[in-house]
This record gives structure tokens, C-alpha cells and sequence, in this order.
């Protein structure tokens, strides 16, 4: 095998994948590298087996919905066995098909923990590689969160790979993988508690619409406690006991399993990036406009572990990859222009947003007017049951742009493309009121909530 190569990539998420077979499509050597199983956070551990779960329950929660309106017996419930051999069914065979694409690809594949030894070096385990250039694309870590006990904390990649449900579950942090499993495990018959440091929780998200799904989710059952700090997890005969303090008071809380949702970091430490003269941030390699370090021109990151500044999200990934690739074959000359990006808490029902919330366009002083309001009662909600749905759209007054938009309720994370496409098009709101959609659909009730 040749130790040389015009690219070597870290990481085999999509960002990575990206990069590479668009390198290598150009006709660059190119060698890819990971200390996990192939395929990345997205495809394997992340939001597309998340979803394969939250689907399962969103039909569950259905079904218990429309009793008393057409159906006749809410006996359904969820197997987790069978849901997780299901689960399954999309993630086994992820990693020997990412890594056969590879391959054919002419891709060359390595396996294991890669680090910098110098600005154009890679180490992987016991081998070295040199190459003309450099990309990190190795994504995202659960964040420390020096704890005593933080050991006995299991990831949210354990949580996809239960073998059974616990009776007891309490997850640590109030981000959007504590609510989407939380909502999961309660439907499936665990008791559910989510322990949360912050004021509201979800706080990349409207606030309002955050406390309207704080409450849904007391009433389905799920304890939220809210000004929580965790201090400590100790494990006894009976289980775990978690430690905190809400407002001065101790609190203790026994369960069988701890889950760690208090945010994910960079997945930079194990590679050296000193050696490599590369500079890092809190968030990650700092990177200039093209995504190019700015210490070492030879590297590029992209995907969670780039310093940007838009959510670490899959569709940012891939185009993060795009933006990188392109770079890398035709000089510096695309920049990161991220516009809306639709973001969705998959809760049931989910929690969608994209563009400005309302102290956002404040602290750009925009003048702009809001819509608000309750869907519950609307056909849309109540020819299905659903009794958690509410909705923020914000226009500026001057232009009437739309500068951003937040729904909860049911195929919010639908609807709320609507509101991308329309800020990223710069369509004004009478566009949005003016078209006719399909009806009845929750799209079709655009126009109703336009200011």
C-alpha cells in the first residue's frame, strides 16, 4: 500500500464521504480513515435509526389518539425487542456497504485511531501516511461533563442498542436527544425522567413553543425538571442514584439507566492537532470563509467538528463537504453561505424551526411583526387527535420577508421546509398567503399563519 496521497480524509460521515468521492471522481488519490465502524453518527448511531424509532412510537401515539373517534381498542403497544431488531434492519449492514462504495471507488480505506505527527502526516495505529492535503471530517462526541459517577453514564448510542427497555430512565441534559428518547421510552413504557440545568430546555429553539412542549411532555407522562444540576451518579444494589440540586435543594433520583443528553463537542482531542499546527476553538477547527484552517493551509474541516456557525446538523455536513471539495479541487473560491437552515426537535409531535426567533431579529434591530397562536383546535389537529399544536412565524415589516418560522405539532417537520425554501428564496410572506396549496394538509395552512 502506498504511504502518499493527494487527500486523506478522517471521518466516513457525510461530510467525509463527500469530500472523498468527489476528490476522487476528480481523479485524486485519496485514502479515508475511522476508528469506528464505517458510515458516521448520521446513518449509524444518529438521526436515521433515531427515526426509525420516533416513527414507530408516532404510530403508537396515533392509534391512542383516535380512540373513542373511529378507533375501537388502544391494546397496541411497543415491542422493543422487535423495534430494535427492525432498527437494525437499516444499520447492520451501513458500514461494509460505505466501506465496499469506498472501494469501488478506488478509495482506499484504513481502520483505526488517526493523529497528527506532523503539518502533512498521519498517523494511523502503527503506520504513517503523508499527504498533500488534509481533511477533518471526524464529527461529534458526547461532551464531558466532570461529574463524579460520569462513568456510569451510558451514550445515546447504548440507548439505540438496548437489548430491553429499562423500567427506569433518566437523562441527563435537556437537548434535543433527551426529549426524542425520552418521547420514545415513555411510549414504550419506561419511567421517564429528564434532568436539565437550564430554564427551558431545547434552547436553540423558540422559547414559547419549547414551554407548550415542556408541558405536553408532563402530560404524557415524562418528569422534566427544569434548574437542575447534576452533581454526581453512584451506583447501589438497586440501580443508579443520580444526585442533583434544583434551587439550593438536594435532589435524588433513582433509576436503572442514566443517559447522557447534555450536548455533543468536536471529536478533535485524539488528534494531535498541535503536531498537525492546526488551531482549534470550543466548537471546533477554526476555519476560515472556505473552511480551510487558518493555521494550516493544507487542512480543511467540515461537518461537526469545523468552527461555523450553523447548527451541527447532517444537511450542513454534506454541504460543508461540497463546499470543501470544491475548494480543494478548484482553489479556494466557494464560500460557506449557510442561509436557513430548518432544524427539528423529533419529539411527538415534533418541534421545527428555521431562520431568526423573535430575540434574534431584535438584536439585529429588525422591525417585523409576529403571528402567533394555537392549532389545536384547527381541522388539521383535530381530525387526528393531536391537542399539542401552536405555531410562531415572524415577517419584517419593511420588506416583508419572512425571517423565521417555528411550529409544534403534528408533520412540523414538513411544513417547516415551506418556511425555508421561502426565506432562502427571499419570498415575500404575500407570496406564501397568495399560493394554493393541496388541501386539507398542514401546509395548507401557510397562509393562515402568516401575520
Amino acid at each position: 500500500m502506498t504511504n502518499t496521497f493527494d487527500l486523506i480524509v478522517i471521518g466516513t460521515g457525510v461530510a467525509a464521504s463527500t469530500v472523498a468521492s468527489d476528490c476522487r471522481r476528480r481523479g485524486r488519490s485519496v485514502a479515508i480513515v475511522d476508528s469506528r465502524p464505517y458510515g458516521g453518527t448520521c446513518a449509524l448511531r444518529g438521526c436515521e435509526p433515531k427515526k426509525v424509532l420516533v416513527s414507530v412510537a408516532e404510530v403508537l401515539d396515533g392509534v391512542q389518539r383516535m380512540v373513542g373517534k373511529g378507533i375501537v381498542s388502544a391494546n397496541a403497544r411497543i415491542d422493543w425487542t422487535e423495534l430494535m431488531r427492525f432498527k437494525r434492519t437499516f444499520t447492520d449492514s451501513v458500514p461494509q456497504s460505505v466501506e465496499d462504495g469506498f472501494a469501488n471507488e478506488g478509495i482506499v480505506c484504513l481502520h483505526g485511531q488517526a493523529h497528527f505527527s506532523g503539518p502533512n502526516t498521519i498517523q494511523v495505529e502503527h503506520d504513517a501516511f503523508e499527504a498533500k492535503q488534509v481533511v477533518i471530517a471526524s464529527g461529534a462526541t458526547p461532551a464531558k461533563l466532570n461529574i463524579l459517577g460520569e462513568e456510569f453514564l451510558n451514550l445515546s448510542d447504548d440507548f439505540l442498542d438496548l437489548e430491553k427497555l429499562p423500567r427506569r430512565i433518566v437523562f441527563i441534559g435537556g437537548g434535543y436527544i433527551s426529549f426524542e428518547f425520552a418521547h420514545v421510552a415513555a411510549r414504550a413504557g419506561s419511567e421517564v425522567t429528564i434532568l436539565h440545568q437550564g430554564e427551558h430546555g431545547l434552547e436553540r429553539f423558540d422559547s414559547d413553543l419549547v414551554d407548550r412542549l415542556v408541558k405536553w411532555t408532563r402530560e404524557i407522562g415524562i418528569r422534566v425538571e427544569l434548574r437542575t444540576c447534576v452533581e454526581s451518579i453512584a451506583r447501589n444494589s438497586s440501580g443508579l442514584v443520580v444526585k442533583a440540586s434544583c434551587d439550593g435543594k438536594s435532589r435524588e433520583y433513582s433509576t436503572d439507566l442514566a443517559i447522557h443528553g447534555a450536548g455533543r463537542v468536536p471529536n478533535i482531542d485524539d488528534l494531535d492537532l498541535a503536531k498537525g499546527g492546526i488551531e482549534r476553538e470550543r466548537n471546533g477547527v477554526r476555519v476560515n470563509e472556505y473552511l480551510q484552517s487558518v493555521s494550516n493551509p493544507a487542512v480543511y474541516a467540515a461537518g461537526d467538528c469545523a468552527a461555523s456557525p450553523n447548527p451541527p446538523l447532517t444537511p450542513v455536513a454534506g454541504y460543508e463537504g461540497s463546499i470543501v471539495a470544491a475548494n480543494l479541487l478548484e482553489g479556494n473560491h466557494r464560500k460557506a453561505i449557510y442561509g436557513a437552515v430548518p432544524s427539528v426537535v423529533f419529539t411527538i409531535p415534533p418541534l421545527a424551526s428555521v431562520g431568526l426567533d423573535e430575540r434574534a431579529a431584535r438584536s439585529k434591530g429588525l422591525r417585523f411583526r409576529t403571528g402567533q397562536g394555537d392549532m389545536s383546535s384547527w381541522h388539521s389537529s383535530r381530525r387526528i387527535g393531536e391537542t399539542c399544536a401552536a405555531y410562531k412565524v415572524l415577517v419584517e415589516e419593511e420588506t416583508d420577508r419572512v425571517l423565521g418560522a417555528h411550529l409544534l405539532g403534528s408533520d412540523a417537520e414538513e411544513h417547516i421546509n415551506v418556511f425555508a425554501l421561502a426565506i432562502h428564496q427571499g419570498l415575500r410572506a404575500s407570496d406564501l398567503k397568495e399560493t394554493l396549496y393541496s388541501y386539507p394538509t398542514h401546509s395548507s395552512n401557510t397562509q393562515y399563519l402568516i401575520p
